[in-house]
């Protein structure tokens, strides 16, 4: 990993997304808190809080292509300066209500296509050198995990300490510091794409290949994983454990996805992590069958970081993805793959709540969802283990794929 970080390009690519990582997570708390304290409203305390979110499926399909489109560099400055600049705004005292929830969906919009680009300009960075590229996706991983964690741990306690006024003004410092870092670091590279490409070509090439759907599919069992997130009280009650319990199962699976993501990078050499996703992604869901035993708070939370270790697996995957995606579509392409994760992640939480509500049972519900992902995973597996070794599908020819900067995904 030190040999990733001496790379000038990607250490300012990773340490601009780091900071504005921790920096949104900061901004979800200082908004929740803001709108709760004006309003005394719980339902638009947590209101805010989802439109954080959601806006992303829609700019995931459809503005995550303008990172094929035009300079990624360019892309990635430009929405940190938007980004900012809207903070910023949300930052000034008694801007009305209506203006922050305006402002708070401009900034997942525009982070699509950032991402997008962010993402795909990694790939490139490490073009010549698959095994670099795969432990900067590791990199990146423990550290997105570690400053979500940090922003919304201490984000309570910094707003208590400096105002959400200030703490808003900090999170449009970090896109300052992410465009800046971006502009200065980063090379200039010509559009991979082009303008003229049909209009969800990368979304479609995805879908169209076999190989791609096995492997998102086996990403999107996340969306049964992430079901004891969202009845982390319930949980919690059913253990016996205190209101404060609450906290410390919704942390436990991604420290042990941090410390999964370490262990895999460093014990599991290159050529079998390709081979062992299929059963990671199985036991990432099975481990949650064990719910079925009604395990103690401390049996919980054990059950819960194993699972988010194995889920680790993802890191592997989007790096799998993002080799066999064509350059050109790579920007679309990720935006398909990260619409489908949202929407499995959000499917997910409210099936589980519903199940649990019918039921009478969280941990009952957890086990099931479990069970179901087992049933989901093995078929998977099994299609990916025979596919895995396959040589990736061309993009079809058009007069359009000679556009100079155009080039193939090692």
């Amino acid at each position: 990993m030190r040999t990733v970080l001496a790379n000038r390009e990607f250490r300012a690519l990773w340490i601009s997304e780091a900071v504005s990582v921790a920096g949104d997570q900061l901004t979800r708390v200082a908004l929740a808190i803001l709108v709760y304290q004006r309003t005394g409203s719980a339902f638009y305390a947590a209101g805010i809080y989802a439109l954080t979110f959601l806006p992303a499926l829609a700019g995931g399909l459809g503005l995550s292509q303008l990172a094929d489109r035009y300079r990624r560099r360019t892309l990635m400055v430009v929405c940190s300066v938007i980004q900012a600049v809207v903070v910023a705004t949300m930052a000034i005292p008694g801007v009305p209500l209506w203006v922050l929830f305006v402002l708070v969906i401009i900034v997942p919009m525009v982070q699509s296509p950032a991402l997008a680009a962010q993402n795909a300009t990694t790939r490139e960075v490490f073009a010549d050198d698959d095994a670099q590229y795969l432990r900067s996706q590791d990199l990146r991983g423990i550290s997105t995990n570690t400053m979500m964690l940090l922003g919304l741990g201490g984000g309570g306690v910094l707003i208590g300490a400096i105002g959400v006024t200030w703490t808003l003004l900090i999170d449009a410092g970090t896109f300052t510091i992410a465009a800046i870092l971006v502009q200065r670091d980063v090379r200039n590279r010509p559009p991979a794409g082009s303008k003229d490409d049909g209009w969800f070509d990368g979304a479609k090439w995805v879908f169209g290949d076999r190989r791609l759907r096995v492997l998102l599919s086996l990403s999107w069992l996340v969306g049964l994983a992430v079901i004891p997130e969202g009845l982390a009280a319930p949980l919690a009650q059913e253990a016996g454990a205190p209101p404060e319990s609450v906290g410390w199962l919704l942390a436990a699976d991604p420290l042990g996805f941090i410390v999964g993501t370490f262990l895999i990078s460093h014990f599991v050499p290159d050529r079998h992590r390709i081979k062992l996703i299929g059963a990671l992604a199985t036991a990432s869901v099975g481990v949650l069958i064990l719910f079925a035993l009604k395990p103690s708070l401390i049996a919980a939370l054990v059950l819960l970081a194993l699972a988010g270790a194995v889920g680790a697996y993802q890191i592997t995957v989007m790096a799998v993805f993002n080799s066999i995606v064509p350059n050109e579509i790579r920007g679309g392409a990720f935006g398909a793959a990260r619409t489908g994760l949202r929407v499995s992640q959000g499917l997910g939480v409210a099936a589980g709540g519903l199940v649990a509500e019918l039921i009478g049972s969280a941990m009952n519900t957890v086990a099931l969802a479990g069970a179901l992902g087992v049933a989901l995973a093995i078929p998977l597996a099994v299609a990916w283990s025979r596919l895995h070794e396959a040589p990736a599908p061309a993009k079809p020819s058009t007069p359009d794929n000679d556009t100079p900067g155009r080039q193939e995904a090692a």
